[in-house]
């Protein structure tokens, strides 16, 4: 076994004898009526599709969508689980050589630390088919066929040559013990709410207390002095705090993100067993052009584009070359509303810098939490970006500038020269999805009513970043890959068929050369801007 895995798989049996999955306050599956709140104390609660405000038909298809195979036992031993060194991909009957628009097919093998096959599915493998010097790179989809196999049919949509990359990012195993957070009440995330009020001979007094989402029953997570709530009137949505010692609840000025919760999973996600390729044919794929190609814009969701030069060409739409003074005339007469996370401020910022004129105004709030604004009056431009609600973990900021995105939209007029996009996936993934689709339905309501109200309104989803690599093994097990592509899948299924514009750049970011990141590089942030300008002007 590699790395001298014997004193791990020691210390985890003991882990794993201490039965720490019981310990864990669960969230029951949701049923069509709601329960009331079980007072045992592991606070276990059951959430009902009334809770989340969808129908039990539509939370049945959402378990389908997001069904993911695995052990059907628990692991105990970390030998048993999927090994990054022995399991294997190969190219299905290599050919000497391609033409452009042809597919070769991949099958990945998945072993054990012991060299066993695995006989069950449910390892997340990401795959792509790349070419370094010519800035070129594709997505490929990885089918599981439940028994240890998986095969991954790859685009060769360029002239030269190509080599295929595969990865392991979580074990089927590891995905088990992810599901398992995601299903409980476990406060993954933590975070600070900063009292501020009078105090003796005319003092200010100001106090931090840990705050967190309230999510069924008497909620999951619980303080000894507990607790200030604030209900969002409107989406229902409840926040708590700790209550202060000395200043009352309604003194509640600033949030900030806290601390994450210390897990005793860390082994199963060493930086040895997460996000790491695995051996196989690392051979060079000679591509030769296609002379009676007519032009590949059917391959639809898998692949949606590919890169090349570092210019992305989508499948899905007609991607448009915009220069700078082109923005500007496709931005003309627009008022442009970014909401979400500071993957939409990247939008932000990349447009301030490259439409001619646009200026960002002085709100007098932080240059990185917002909200932001800016302005070109010339063609008559606004663009607004705004942090959605709690929970967020951003720095400090004002409680007052945090709104929910369902609430924003209420509040937004519409029509021809309305733009709307909105992405809500990096902060959620430290709660349950059963929260997740909850929110997402109050957003769908607040889309719908905007878009009876004034169809002509453009409305588009940014979907989730891939992440990457993360050297923190907590961020591992509390942000992974794996939870935010679950959440892509909850938000297209909720969003089918609702007339808005579904942006899908998990695989811009899982495919592209540079070194996966939460945030992704300034080529990367040009491609999906000049994406979305494509549906915001098209041809």
């Amino acid at each position: 076994m590699e790395f001298g895995v014997i004193d791990i798989l020691v210390l985890s049996q003991a882990l794993w004898r201490l039965n720490i999955w019981n310990q864990m306050p669960q969230f029951p599956p949701p049923g069509p009526k709601p329960a009331p709140p079980n007072n045992n104390n592991n606070h276990s609660y059951a959430i009902s599709t009334l809770d989340m405000e969808i129908s039990d038909e539509e939370w049945e298809r959402q378990q389908k969508a997001l069904d993911w195979p695995g052990p059907d036992d628990e692991i105990t031993q970390l030998s048993l689980s999927t090994s990054p060194v022995h399991s294997t991909f190969s190219i299905v009957g290599l050919k000497n050589s391609y033409k452009v628009g042809e597919d070769i097919s991949i099958i990945i093998t998945a072993r054990d630390h012991n060299k066993n096959l695995k006989r069950y599915g449910g390892d997340f493998f990401k795959a792509k088919l790349f070419n370094s010097k010519l800035k070129a790179s594709v997505y490929g989809e990885v089918v599981d066929h439940r028994n240890g196999t998986y095969s991954v049919a790859l685009l060769l949509p360029w002239e030269g040559q190509a080599e295929v990359f595969v990865r392991l990012e979580h074990s089927s195993e590891v995905v088990k013990i992810l599901k398992k957070y995601r299903e409980s009440s476990f406060p993954r995330s933590h975070y600070n709410g900063h009292f501020e009020g009078p105090g003796p001979n005319e003092t200010r007094i100001s106090e931090v207390v840990q705050c967190n989402l309230k999510w069924g029953g008497d909620g999951s997570w619980r303080k000894g002095n507990c607790c200030c709530e604030y209900k969002d009137l409107k989406t229902g949505t409840v926040w708590q705090c700790e209550r202060p010692k000395k200043l009352s609840c309604d003194k509640l000025v600033h949030h900030s993100r806290g601390g994450l919760e210390k897990n005793v999973f860390l082994l199963f996600f060493h930086r040895k067993l997460t996000n790491v390729a695995i051996p196989g044919d690392k051979i060079n794929i000679n591509v030769l052009p296609n002379t009676a190609d007519n032009g590949m814009l059917t391959y639809g969701e898998f692949p949606a584009g590919f890169y090349l030069k570092d210019v992305w060409t989508s499948f899905v739409c007609n991607t448009q070359k915009f220069n700078s003074s082109q923005m500007g005339n496709c931005l003309k007469n627009k008022i442009v509303y970014l909401l979400g996370d500071s993957t939409t401020r990247q939008w932000f910022e990349y447009l301030e810098r490259n439409v001619p004129g646009l200026k960002r105004m002085d709100l007098h709030t932080p240059r990185t939490g917002g909200p932001l604004m800016a302005v070109e009056l010339k063609n008559n431009i606004i663009v607004h970006w705004k942090p959605h609600g709690v929970p967020l973990r951003f720095i400090k900021m004002l409680i007052t500038d945090l709104h929910y995105i369902a609430n924003e939209i209420d509040e937004i007029a519409g029509g021809p020269h309305a733009v709307v996009v909105f992405t809500i996936f990096a902060h959620l993934v430290f709660h349950p999805i059963t929260f997740y689709i909850h929110e997402v339905a109050k957003i769908r309501r607040s889309v719908v009513a905007l878009l009876s109200r004034a169809p002509q309104t453009t409305v588009i989803i940014k979907s989730g970043n891939t992440a990457g690599v993360k050297l923190d093994a907590n961020k591992n097990i509390f942000q992974s890959d794996w939870y935010v592509m679950q959440l892509n899948t909850v938000m297209q299924e909720m969003f089918r068929d609702i007339g808005v514009i579904y942006l899908d750049v998990w695989q811009m970011t899982s495919c592209h050369y540079l070194r996966e990141n939460i945030h992704p590089g300034p080529v990367i942030i040009a491609n999906e801007v000049k994406m979305f300008l494509s549906y915001v002007c098209p041809i």
